[in-house]
């Protein structure tokens, strides 16, 4: 069947990404115009991303790695930007007011562009999930301020959106937040502590990245969901239920005050969650496969381990704290998966940095300003890659 709907243009952070490549399949699968593309170092895969796409101009984070990119599209009109502000111009100056912007970029180095994105009055499609933990509060205000939409990318925030057809905001009773429970479901505290990251990366259900995958296994990930859809949904954290559904094929669903239930399921792809971003409030063809129920058998469902996974409870009491809190808890977290991946701390020492960090900043709780959130972000940095000496 031939597409004959007329989308928005694309721009893409995070390009060489999991979710940004699955971007770029919806994109040519949907006929979806792609203007611009923003990765971190990897400019070899950027180039032929551009050549393929024909865009317009590209962002690379590293600034090495945008001089690389400058001389293998030499032959090419395109732009190419480099560094964190360069990202942010590029976004600002694209001439097309209608296109969306899809934000992939991994960790708080995306909030910047969300941020410029919002400003320039733009659709922003959003899988940064640390530019609502670190500052969903300043990011929303500023999405309302520029009438600029907010649209989840991330499975179980897609899936909520989804829900959120059959009602409205004001009726939402409870969401019901799904999680796989990741590759170390079930197990105690003395059973993880010789984790390696090779076994944290084998994700029981999702291919994802490095970062996002051990996120999974200690639970943080989820931790970082709840804050997300607090300020996405405008519901307190007292409304979210946390359930571990092995399966992964119901990805969330909403209660609301009659005790219905609407829940959104499908096969865990994705790039569904990017076509819905990019095509809402309309659908087109599928580009995942069919779910078959018969095949699914049957679904689980239980109440997460916070005394084991201690990162979701630190999550859940970060947001109730406000203030830079969450800011801290995703600094801390960053620095300490970093050092895990590079085998210099153990798994169960994730926990113990993290709530370390934490704890030392309780102040944060009282900032109030977004140079507050970039100035506690710094200081967890600093004060979690001293803890990881200790």
């Amino acid at each position: 069947m031939t597409n004959t709907t007329i989308y928005p243009s694309l721009t893409i952070l995070g390009s060489t990404g999991s979710v940004g490549e699955q971007a770029i399949d919806v994109a040519l699968q949907n006929q979806i115009r792609v203007n611009a593309l923003c990765a971190n170092r990897n400019a070899a895969r950027v180039e032929q991303q551009a050549r393929q796409l024909r865009v317009s101009a590209c962002a690379m984070a590293d600034e090495e790695a945008a001089k690389e990119l400058r001389v293998r599209l030499a032959d090419t009109a395109v732009r190419v930007y480099a560094g964190t502000e360069g990202i942010c111009d590029m976004i600002s100056e694209q001439y097309d007011p209608e296109e969306v912007v899809v934000n992939s970029v991994i960790g708080e180095a995306g909030l910047k562009p969300t941020l410029a994105t919002l400003s320039a009055g733009k659709k922003l499609a959003l899988a940064n999930k640390e530019s609502l933990v670190c500052a969903g509060e300043f990011v929303m205000k500023l999405a309302k301020e520029k009438n600029s939409e907010i649209l989840p990318v991330d499975s179980e925030h897609s899936a909520i959106f989804q829900c959120l057809r059959s009602g409205n905001k004001k009726a939402i009773k409870r969401i019901l937040l799904t999680a796989s429970g990741g590759p170390f479901y079930g197990m105690k505290r003395e059973e993880l502590q010789q984790i390696t990251p090779a076994r944290a990366l084998a994700h029981p259900t999702w291919n994802m990245g490095a970062k996002i995958t051990v996120d999974s296994a200690t639970l943080m990930n989820k931790g970082f969901e709840v804050i997300e859809a607090v300020h996405l949904f405008d519901v307190t954290p007292e409304q979210i239920e946390v359930l571990v559904h092995r399966e992964s094929i119901m990805h969330s669903a909403i209660e609301y005050i009659d005790n219905s239930v609407i829940a959104q399921m499908s096969v865990p792809d994705m790039r569904l969650c990017v076509q819905y971003a990019l095509t809402h409030p309309g659908r087109t063809e599928a580009v995942i496969p069919q779910l078959d129920l018969t095949k699914v058998g049957r679904m689980t469902f239980a109440k997460p381990d916070t005394e084991t996974f201690v990162l979701l409870q630190l999550a859940l009491d970060s947001i109730a704290k406000g203030g830079a809190v969450p800011a801290v808890l995703n600094a801390a977290n960053e620095v300490a998966v970093g050092a895990f991946l590079q085998e210099k701390l153990s798994f169960t020492g994730i926990f113990d940095v993290v709530t370390k960090t934490v704890e030392a900043l309780e102040d944060a709780k009282n900032s109030s300003s977004i140079e507050d959130i970039f100035a506690f972000d710094s200081a967890a940095r600093r004060l979690a890659n001293e803890f990881l000496n200790l």
